[in-house]
């Protein structure tokens, strides 16, 4: 349990930390001004991209760790947190391949003029807008993943009860609002409310499993 604990507020450190590093999680990036960014610090854009393969990693080990603590009270739960965490984060793993591609273009798109540097600059739209879209697919995968644990949570009372209703509605908020974003993409207000409770919930569910189980 603590080392689950851990590992949720480790993710939320990673995460933050490729931020800084220049890595952009969602939302529409300026691919000609990507591939400049990246051509003037390709080292910085490298630490950003490993940095999110930790925390990608650190969600497949979160899932089993979690499943080793807890599946004893419901193993469906188990199984079905195991299958969506870990699914979301190979798709964001799968996606890195292509995503490191810009490093490549960044260097081409350096050295090319003309109608060349705008066929790079729509090659780096592409890998932008793929990875957008793999990201919010993923996002419902974990949406579901947070909500069987949260559903868990609340039903034997492993962590307060609290915690765990505030987990189901955080989670229900997220995964509805990045359905919605679906369906209208300019209405993105509800899936940032839901990101920002999801943020709360795992920075108070880990520090409760690490420091006062």
């Amino acid at each position: 349990m603590r080392l689950s604990g851990f590992l949720f507020l480790f993710i939320i450190i990673t995460n933050f930390a490729s931020s800084f590093f220049g890595y952009k999680t969602f939302g529409d990036i300026d691919s000609n001004a990507q591939l400049q960014k990246i051509n003037r610090d390709p080292t910085k854009f490298k630490i950003s991209v490993v940095l999110i393969l930790v925390e990608h990693l650190s969600i497949i080990s979160l899932a089993v760790t979690l499943f080793i603590a807890f599946s004893q009270y419901n193993i469906i739960l188990g199984i079905v947190w195991c299958i969506f965490r870990i699914g979301e984060a190979l798709i964001q793993i799968y996606d890195k391949k292509s995503y490191w591609g810009l490093l490549n273009l960044a260097k081409q798109y350096s050295d090319t003029s003309g109608a060349k540097k705008d066929e790079l600059i729509d090659l780096g739209r592409s890998i932008l807008k793929t990875k957008t879209s793999r990201f919010s697919f993923a996002q419902i995968l974990f949406s579901i993943g947070t909500l069987a644990y949260s559903i868990l949570f609340v039903t034997y009372g492993v962590v307060p009860t609290i915690i765990g209703w505030f987990g189901i509605v955080a989670s229900f908020l997220y995964g509805f609002g990045n359905a919605i974003f679906h369906i209208k993409s300019n209405f993105k207000i509800l899936w940032n409310i839901g990101g920002l409770l999801i943020l709360l919930f795992e920075v108070v569910l880990g520090g409760w499993l690490l420091f006062f189980r």
